[in-house]
């Protein structure tokens, strides 16, 4: 089944992309990581699951990404957070479980504190909290602060990664793993211990911060950061299929 595309405002005049599968019990709804949208592997395996099992879900584009409109380089965290929460209050007014991929972790654990009485139960995937104050050297910092942007080699797209310092500042007003982090929701975290990218020990840090007593860290030691193997998929299936059935 092909799923038509929608579109709403996101009330500073671009349009974002979504694709809504109804289905019952909570709403999945898949937050992308950086520069990344929701025709993702993970995106589109969870969506396939959700529709084979009856389950809703919803993919959508930050603004400046994938179908939605805007340009890429205007988009901070906090706006991509409002995409997120401008997306799931007009498609699923209901109780969701949020899934978090890399950057979209970080984007998950704000939407969470924003929406604490329907967020339901979180999944994090290479969740990335708090990237803009340890994922860049003390020489980064500076580029971004005197040149306004920063232009990295990218191992997942022949282009470079695009850093602006509109983004990083955003990302530094809204860090979150320097105290505790007031969630009660189930919470799976999962991390390839090859990540390149964002190491696997910050999910025990996230799961030492957050409030939950509900959390479980699970550790793949051949995985990278993406996590997109199909054995990868599978456990991710699995942990999403574990916190509905405690809704």
């Amino acid at each position: 089944m092909t799923l038509d595309m929608h579109f709403i405002d996101n009330g500073a005049g671009r349009r974002l992309a979504f694709q809504h599968t109804p289905g019952a019990g909570p709403t999945i709804v898949f937050l992308p990581g950086y520069a990344s949208d929701m025709s993702g592997s993970k995106a589109v395996a969870i969506d396939a699951w959700a529709r084979a099992h009856g389950r809703a879900c919803l993919r959508f584009d930050y603004a400046g990404c994938g179908d939605s409109e805007g340009a890429f380089e205007d988009g901070t965290l906090e706006s991509w957070r409002d995409d997120a929460l401008a997306v799931i209050d007009h498609a699923a007014p209901g109780p969701v479980v949020l899934v978090g991929s890399s950057m979209g972790g970080w984007i998950m654990l704000l939407v969470a504190l924003a929406r604490p009485g329907r967020v339901v139960g979180l999944v994090g995937i290479a969740a990335a909290p708090d990237f803009t104050d340890w994922g860049f050297t003390a020489e980064q910092k500076a580029t971004l602060a005197h040149e306004g942007r920063l232009l990295e080699r990218s191992d997942y797209s022949p282009e470079p990664t695009v850093t602006t310092y509109a983004f990083w500042q955003s990302g530094e007003a809204n860090r979150l793993l320097t105290g505790p982090i007031d969630l009660a929701m189930p919470v799976r975290l999962l991390h390839g211990q090859r990540d390149p990218d964002v190491p696997w020990q910050h999910s025990l840090t996230l799961a030492e911060r957050l409030g939950s007593d509900a959390v479980q860290v699970l550790l793949v030691k051949d995985g990278d950061h993406r996590l997109s193997r199909p054995q990868d998929i599978d456990l991710i299936l699995r942990a999403i299929e574990e916190l509905l059935t405690r809704c």
